[in-house]
């Protein structure tokens, strides 16, 4: 996690943005590049906010700023409802505000290393094997621990499907 929590433009101002049009708390569910490289620091570049999640679900993030929405326009960024991922099934005790108190509605939630790196097994592409590698090492994670949360919480749900 960067020592400095405030993020960096244009990603500040366009969340802004978002916070401005709530009139009630949102907690995004984030994942992807968005969280590696603003959160965990991995020195890549991402054109979107990949998110999980929206608590509550009940404002159209993906009109107001999904691909081809004006504030997609204004900043050449966006968010992306993610729609193939499985994250671990207790994740949600684990997330980490990011960037608290930076907006008064919205709530930006990271999972944590290991859930981040379970959320990479399904698509397991080129990209997610680097940022799995990159979590591992960096975040200096425990195979023992990983290999017990997958086996407990991510295993079942895939046997399951």
């Amino acid at each position: 996690m960067p020592a400095d929590s405030s993020l960096p433009s244009p990603w500040k101002e366009f969340l802004a943005e978002i916070d401005a049009m709530l009139s009630e708390r949102l907690e995004l569910h984030c994942i992807g590049g968005f969280v590696l490289t603003v959160f965990y620091g991995f020195p890549r570049s991402t054109g979107d906010l990949d998110y999980y999640a929206a608590v509550p679900a009940n404002f159209n993030l993906i009109e107001v700023a999904g691909e081809g929405s004006p504030l997609h326009k204004k900043y050449a960024i966006c968010l992306h409802k993610v729609a193939v991922t499985t994250l671990p099934e207790d994740y949600e005790g684990r997330l980490t505000e990011m960037a608290a108190k930076q907006f008064k509605y919205l709530r930006l939630m990271v999972p944590d290393p290991y859930d981040c790196i379970l959320s990479k097994v399904e698509r397991n592409g080129d990209v997610d094997v680097n940022d799995a590698e990159y979590l591992f090492r960096s975040q200096k994670l425990d195979a023992k621990i990983l290999q017990a949360r997958y086996e407990k919480e991510s295993a079942p749900i895939w046997s399951a499907t």
